[in-house]
């Protein structure tokens, strides 16, 4: 039998699939759906849930009631959690699986179930918020079907991810050209593929873009504050409130159809207030343009959600001041059509990776004892170490790094946490550093770090590796990208 390190029982059984059909015209929609809520964890870092179900329906067409009140009213389940980083049993279950027919290799597994109790969370705290699937997080084929068969919209930035994002069966008009600096032939593209709804920024990108797409419903992009962000983009990107009159009458005197404002806090923003004051900014920028006579009906509110319940805030709560926000500001009689560009929220919990130690050794002068071929480090540890040390200090080296999966270090201000897939003493935890398998000195994924000692040939893994990782990683030293492992936990539970 494979075996694992984590001794929780086999979670809940998710209960029931929620099922989502969307009608999209140009950018507005309707959605009707009945939702039996899964009760599994939310993300793949061991929320367990026990099992129940809700169910509401809804027409986000409904001008009756205001987003303060769409969020479901029915309770929350109620979480038990174990290592904040710690995969699903499932999960680990696949990992073995995989592990015993010799696989060496880094790799990961993909759960799509997660993608879909994501998407049940956002549906119970922003229903009235349609999210378009920010591609450029991890353009994974599986992802993006799984995501257009529950009804997302989704947020291209280039041709190519147009290309896939077309690939996968959706209707070009579920999907937004979110780039506000676009290559003048990617812009005809989308005109001849159908892509219509596009961003902007400034006066020459909508010039450029009423001449290469003349029929484009543009959409302009503003500056917000994203200082509380870990990656923030208003220095490349949007237009401040000051500018937007000058441009609009530009707009207004090229004849560009400008259809509504895009907001983009920054990615992983960790302060609920940035949402609030960008949509207050917005409302202001459609007062700006119903004074120039435009008559907006799109709000674009971007992305910035976290990924699992690891994040300084919780999506809950940047779901509650949002509803606020937008009752206050667009509420539903206005008729303002609002999406979002989520990324790390659908991707992040859906791929766990696992690496390979293929070298080991002991940091210089880390032990006044050397191992030997027939007792090897464990064997010397509690030995005191040259300069006084009780300890250890391991490195370890895996077969993926900066140059891969782990780009999102330096890309994506991420915070890994490495666990041992069956560590042989769970309790004995010593000071180590991970590094990645390239020749470069800077390939260092963990520095000074507490992990049970491991030999050549274990296992560590790393869950919520979905986001700002594949999506980056190269060929450098001739180390090819790990593979991907499918599977979807929901059904193994229903089987």
């Amino acid at each position: 039998m494979l075996r694992t390190s984590l001794p929780f029982a086999r979670l809940p059984s998710l209960v029931t699939r929620a099922a989502f059909k969307f009608k999209t015209g140009s950018t507005s929609f309707t959605e009707s759906h009945s939702i039996a809520a899964r009760v599994a964890p939310l993300t793949a870092t061991a929320r367990f849930a026990r099992a129940g179900a809700s169910v509401r329906s809804f027409s986000a067409r409904a001008t009756t009631r205001n987003f303060a009140s769409a969020a479901l009213a029915t309770e929350e389940p109620d979480m038990v959690c174990g290592s904040s980083v710690a995969a699903k049993h499932p999960v680990l279950d696949r990992m073995w699986q995989h592990i015993a027919t010799g696989e060496e290799n880094a790799f990961y597994v993909v759960d799509t179930a997660a993608i879909e109790e994501r998407y049940a969370l956002w549906m119970r705290h922003l229903p009235y918020v349609r999210p378009y699937y920010a591609v450029k997080c991890n353009p994974d084929p599986q992802i993006l079907q799984t995501l257009a068969r529950l009804g997302t919209g989704f947020d291209c930035a280039s041709q190519a991810e147009i290309r896939d994002v077309l690939a996968a069966g959706v209707d070009p008009r579920s999907i937004i050209y979110a780039n506000p600096c676009k290559q003048p032939s990617h812009v005809a593209f989308a005109a001849t593929a159908g892509v219509n709804v596009m961003t902007f920024d400034g006066c020459d990108e909508l010039t450029k873009m009423k001449k290469l797409h003349p029929e484009a419903r543009t959409v302009l992009r503003l500056f917000v504050d994203d200082s509380h962000s870990q990656c923030p983009l208003g220095t490349k990107f949007g237009a401040v409130l000051n500018d937007v009159p000058a441009i609009l009458r530009h707009a207004k005197a090229i004849g560009s159809n400008v259809v509504g404002v895009s907001f983009h806090v920054g990615s992983g923003c960790f302060n609920v207030s940035a949402y609030s004051d960008a949509v207050a900014r917005a409302r202001k920028a459609f007062d700006i343009g119903a004074s120039l006579g435009f008559n907006f009906e799109l709000l674009d509110i971007g992305g910035g959600f976290p990924g699992d319940e690891t994040a300084p805030i919780a999506f809950e709560d940047i779901g509650a001041e949002l509803n606020k926000s937008l009752s206050e500001h667009f509420p539903l009689s206005s008729g303002v059509q609002i999406i979002s560009e989520p990324g790390r929220f659908f991707a992040a919990a859906s791929h766990t990776l696992a690496v390979n130690v293929i070298a080991r050794k002991l940091a210089p002068n880390s032990l006044a004892v050397s191992p030997t071929p027939s007792s090897p480090l464990k064997a010397v540890q509690g030995k005191r170490a040259l300069h006084g040390g009780a300890d250890p200090y391991y490195m370890y080296f895996v077969n993926d790094g900066l140059y891969g999966s782990f780009n999102c270090l330096l890309y994506d201000h991420a915070v890994v946490h490495p666990m041992a897939l069956a560590p042989q003493d769970a309790d004995a935890a010593y000071s180590s550093s991970i590094w990645g398998p390239t020749c470069d000195g800077l390939d260092c994924i963990a520095k000074d770090i507490k992990m049970p000692v491991m030999d050549i040939g274990d296992w560590m893994y790393f869950a919520n590796m979905g986001a700002y990782t594949s999506a980056a990683g190269s060929h450098f030293n001739g180390f090819v990208p790990p593979q991907k492992i499918y599977f979807d936990s929901a059904a193994d539970e229903a089987n």
